[in-house]
């Protein structure tokens, strides 16, 4: 069958074509336009009271009624095991820069400053009793340290676990058998006494306790007047000795006046501990970092939230939103080692130093009402 092929149409269902729909007008177009920056510089002028000060309802217990000690002992040793934070397991440091800080760690001394100790359990009249009473027992030793300031805000107050004591002479490599236990008698024989006569070791003995650091020379650290008065505790011994030296004097000679009382002083011996001075300069920075943080804020006022925030940097966490940005592999924040709490203050932790700059009267805590204890200068 021959197929032919027709111009005629085929027969089907026809669609119309729908006609397209007219745009609509926009609301705003009748509106005046304005420039994009028009915006931003009205947004400057808008006040959002951000460095207001923050209210004050009365002043705040956080720290006494949080603390979990109820005693001066207990009270050493959280300060003593409290000062630093554990290593994260992403550090952002290398392994000889973990080595370093860890050595560092354990070569600080055991020390406890009396003001943090005060401001752990608030009560200044129990707490200094309760202290002169385990010093005169045995149990805990008061190092004055001068040259540091004895006051509240000072760093020369500290207090030690005589256990504590004991066991770094023991455990310290520069010294003797011998001369470990001759130092241990005499700190059992001499009291409350922070002073200790020169006379009392040999020259060699001397040296391995001044190598060691458990003793330093008075002249080492003072300066100026060389008034035998102004040494704390000076042994009966040394104070003897200055005042012969002082009944032979005569008017005319006052050279010989000075000399007598530069050999009295330079027989007079301080008690100490290995590596105070690397502690005690750890303290001050951790203390004037975090009032640096604190004047930050124009009002000079911060939460305790936001100075923590502050004291720790903007480091990646551990918490959700860091994991699952993490593994987006966007960013999370910065590596703990690049911060400043780990580069120069070794991970120290932010409620010991905040306890510290409370005990020394650094900054003072008050309640909000709102956003929990604010921190501010006092």
């Amino acid at each position: 069958m021959t197929l032919r092929l027709t111009s005629a149409p085929v027969s089907g269902v026809k669609k119309r074509k729908s006609a397209a729909p007219r745009p609509r007008a926009s609301p705003f177009a009748g509106h005046a336009r304005r420039k994009p920056t028009s915006s931003a510089t009205s947004l400057k002028s808008v006040d959002f009271g951000q460095d207001d000060p923050l209210p004050d309802v009365g002043g705040s217990h956080y720290i006494s009624e949080t603390s979990p000690v109820q005693n001066v002992l207990q009270a050493i040793q959280y300060i003593r095991d409290g000062m630093f934070e554990d290593l994260p397991a992403r550090a952002g440091m290398n392994s000889t820069r973990i080595a370093e800080l860890l050595n560092l760690r354990r070569s600080l001394p055991p020390l406890a400053s009396v003001a943090h100790v005060h401001t752990l359990l608030e009560a200044p009249t129990q707490v200094e009793r309760e202290i002169v009473e385990l010093v005169k027992t045995g149990q805990i030793r008061r190092l004055i340290i001068p040259g540091r300031g004895n006051d509240a805000a000072g760093l020369g107050d500290c207090l030690v676990l005589a256990e504590d004591w004991e066991k770094l002479v023991q455990e310290s490599p520069a010294l003797e058998e011998l001369v470990k236990q001759k130092f241990l008698d005499i700190l059992k024989r001499m009291g409350t006494s922070s002073a200790i006569s020169q006379g009392v070791f040999t020259t060699d003995e001397y040296r391995a306790l001044l190598r060691a650091g458990f003793i330093v020379s008075s002249s080492s650290f003072t300066q100026g007047s060389l008034s035998v008065a102004s040494l704390p505790n000076l042994p009966t011994m040394a104070a003897s000795s200055a005042s012969r030296g002082g009944s032979n004097r005569s008017p005319s000679n006052p050279e010989r006046s000075v000399q007598s009382d530069a050999q009295a002083r330079a027989a007079t011996l301080f008690l100490s501990l290995p590596n105070t001075g690397s502690y005690l300069r750890l303290l001050g920075s951790g203390r004037a970092h975090l009032l640096a943080l604190l004047k930050r804020s124009a009002s000079g006022e911060a939460p305790v939230g936001l100075l923590k925030d502050r004291w720790d940097g903007a480091v990646e966490t551990e918490k959700s939103f860091h994991l699952a940005k993490r593994a987006r592999g966007e960013f999370a924040g910065v590596l703990p080692g690049k911060t400043k709490k780990w580069k120069d203050l070794n991970g120290m932790h932010f409620r010991w130093v905040l306890e510290e700059a409370l005990g020394a009267g650094l900054v003072e805590m008050f309640e909000t009402g709102s956003v929990g204890p604010g921190i501010r200068c006092p």
